[in-house]
Parts: structure tokens; C-alpha cells; sequence
């Protein structure tokens, strides 16, 4: 979700009022009992490779809440994704790009593997939707809150994305740091090599709301910071424990 979307959102943020989904279509991207056991197959299958590659281990699975949240990466390299599956048994959900499902087959595949498509020239918008939609069904959703992969070991400024989708769901964020996933698949790259990588949760928090029930846009940005700075611890302890 770009800065703008979230700048261009009412100043005040609701969440007795949820978001209308009802234009949402999620009835393609696996939401059957097949699509399901599907996505325990593929999670299966993936994670136990990813451990098989890269001696993944994971810390702090303690801190995830029942129900719904945000789980709020690092993002340094496209395995991010699958580790960011690896990180609980349930289904998670991811955004892709609409193009993604041009091929029927890889379109089924990474939609059993959780994601959802956003459209192209209102992605804004449709990632909004989508999103809060997910979180009002229960189900984890996995957000970058640094827009996309970023190089180097500063956790750069944050978009408010992340933060604003959880207060709009009125649901807590997971900060993940992902520590040597750059070198599994650094930028650039066309395969994948065996580089350990280590993954660390903090515990979730929530964006406090007012009397009313709102939460304020002064709120949101200081919860980007907040995040912006647990991501920043979490990385540097997920570097230190790979070398």
C-alpha cells in the first residue's frame, strides 16, 4: 500500500466502521477445503525444503496471537515470502501482482500458497479492500512494511501501510526480522544457495484507540515508528545469529 493511499484516507481511523468488502472477490484464491489442504501440502513441501536449504530456525512463535494480525517482515530478498509462511502453521495470505494469474497453473499454485491478487491501476485501492478483508476472516496477513525489498542492513523509513491496515482491522502486528535471507537469494540472483537464516518474532502490539473508538493519524505514524524501530532490533539479532 503506497503513502498516498494511506494519506489520501480519512485523517481519523474508525474501526467500529469496518471497510466495505463486499465488491472483494477471495472465492478463486483458495478458500475450499481443496485450496486448503492444498496450502498444507505446498506449506509442507516448501517449508521443509527452506529448512532442508538454509538450516532456517525461527524464534519467538510464542508471541503469535490467535485470530487475526499482521505479520510484519523484513524484506531483503523474495524467499522472504516463503520463510514468512514457515513462520506458523496457518494459512497466511500475501499480496501478488494480478499478472501473476495470467498462467492458470502458477496462479493455482500461488494462490493455494496464500495469496491474493491486486489489479493493476487501482492497487491502491484494491489492496485495501482485500486486505481488510482477509483480516476480517481470521486469517494472518503478511505485509512489507517497507513498501519492497530494500538492500543493506538500515531498516529503511516506513510506509504507513502496515500500521494503518491493522488499526482500520483493529487487529495487533507481528514485527519479524529475517536475517540472511539476502544471501540465500540476494537482489539480482536467478537461483537460490544454501545460506543459513534465522527468523525472530516480537511480541504483537496494538494501535491504542481513543474514547471514541478512533485511531488518529498522529497514532498510526507513531506506530510505523514504533515498528520501525522493533524491525530494526530484530534484524540486527537475526544477523547476528547467522554471522
Amino acid at each position: 500500500m503506497s503513502r498516498a493511499a494511506t494519506e489520501s484516507a480519512s485523517p481519523e481511523i474508525d474501526r467500529r466502521s469496518p471497510a466495505p468488502t463486499h465488491h472483494v472477490d477471495t472465492h478463486f484464491v483458495g478458500n475450499t477445503r481443496l485450496g486448503r489442504l492444498g496450502y498444507a501440502i505446498s506449506r509442507s513441501i516448501v517449508c521443509g525444503f527452506m529448512r532442508l536449504l538454509t538450516r532456517m530456525s525461527i524464534h519467538g512463535r510464542e508471541h503469535l496471537p490467535s485470530g487475526a494480525y499482521v505479520i510484519a517482515p523484513v524484506h531483503r530478498s523474495y524467499v522472504d515470502t516463503p520463510i514468512a509462511a514457515c513462520i506458523t502453521t496457518r494459512r497466511v495470505r500475501f499480496m501478488a501482482k494480478d499478472t501473476m494469474w495470467k498462467k492458470r497453473w502458477f496462479g493455482w499454485f500461488i494462490s493455494t500458497m496464500g495469496a491474493f491478487p491486486i489489479h493493476r491501476g487501482t492497487a491502491d485501492r484494491e489492496s485495501f479492500k482485500r486486505a481488510i478483508a482477509v483480516l476480517e476472516g481470521g486469517e494472518p496477513l503478511v505485509l512489507y512494511p517497507e513498501g519492497e525489498r530494500k538492500d543493506g542492513p538500515r531498516i529503511w523509513p516506513l510506509f504507513d501501510g502496515a500500521a494503518f491496515v491493522a488499526a482500520r482491522a483493529g487487529v495487533p502486528i507481528v514485527p519479524v526480522g529475517i536475517g540472511g535471507s539476502a544471501r540465500v537469494m540476494p537482489r539480482g540472483a536467478t537461483r537460490i544457495y544454501p545460506r543459513k537464516v534465522h527468523a525472530v518474532l516480537r511480541a504483537p502490539f496494538r494501535l491504542p484507540a481513543g474514547p471514541s473508538g478512533r485511531v488518529s493519524r498522529p497514532s498510526i505514524t507513531a506506530a510505523s515508528n514504533e515498528l520501525r524501530d522493533a524491525l530494526q532490533r530484530l534484524y540486527d539479532e537475526a544477523q547476528s545469529r547467522v554471522g
